[in-house]
């Protein structure tokens, strides 16, 4: 295999673990999963995707550089051994790359998970749960409008 096709493979083995541990994984998976489907390949490797992000996801913590790296060479291998057999072209492995990274940006632009719980008592108005909120317009005060 030439430098170009393995840096490829890397790029997009890294890319894809870097993934695993965002709000994007479900989008990556199916990505991946369509991508492996054309290309022929069992269903193994779906579930090998699913494996390795556990495993990342056990290190307790997603900068965990040990296990990362070790994933990203796993998945840099795999992709490797299919271009190696033809299962991948090369403009295979650079469209799936491409696609991989246009998911990672979309996750590093996205706002963090917001959580809100509403508890205990009586609400008597509407209650709005979200992320960034900007140009708040607070109406008048209510009792401004008796009759």
């Amino acid at each position: 295999m030439d430098a170009e096709l393995a840096a490829m493979a890397a790029s997009g083995a890294t890319t894809l673990v870097s993934l695993m541990v965002t709000d994007s994984w479900t989008h990556a998976r199916a990505l991946m999963g369509r991508f492996l489907a054309r290309a022929g390949t069992d269903t193994t490797t779906i579930t090998g995707l699913d494996d390795a992000r556990a495993r990342l996801l056990l290190t307790g913590t997603a900068a965990d550089e040990r296990a990362t790296s070790g994933i990203a060479a796993e998945w840099q291998t795999r992709l490797c051994g299919l271009v190696e057999t033809g299962v991948l072209t090369g403009e295979d492995l650079s469209a799936l790359g491409a696609s991989l990274r246009r998911l990672a940006d979309a996750a590093a632009g996205r706002p963090a998970t917001v959580h809100n719980t509403v508890s205990g008592g009586t609400h008597h108005g509407p209650i709005v749960q979200a992320g960034n909120v900007t140009g708040l317009a607070f109406p008048p005060d209510p009792s401004s409008f008796r009759e």
